[in-house]
């Protein structure tokens, strides 16, 4: 990142981070972590912070909320989330 991230993006980041430890058995809050996460994919590319909207995306591949189940890869997108909420 050769930018400092905007305030805007950064709360949406630190949003999507502590949301997913609650999405991971509330199908309401994992369609919120994906809507919310989709759209700072967005804005991270059109501002130009690339390498940052593809770690965004890898959460993203993994991130498909299904009603009336668990989310078969919430541990694989959660160590994905912790790891990138860290960085």
């Amino acid at each position: 990142m050769t930018r400092e991230l905007p305030d805007h993006i950064l709360k949406d980041l630190e949003k999507a981070c502590s949301l997913h430890q609650r999405a991971t058995s509330d199908y309401e809050k994992c369609l919120e972590f994906n809507k919310l996460t989709s759209g700072l994919l967005a804005r991270l590319e059109d501002e130009g912070h690339n390498r940052l909207a593809d770690r965004v995306m890898t959460i993203l591949l993994d991130c498909n909320p299904k009603e009336g189940s668990s989310c078969d890869k919430a541990s694989i997108t959660g160590e994905r989330v912790k790891k990138f909420c860290k960085s």
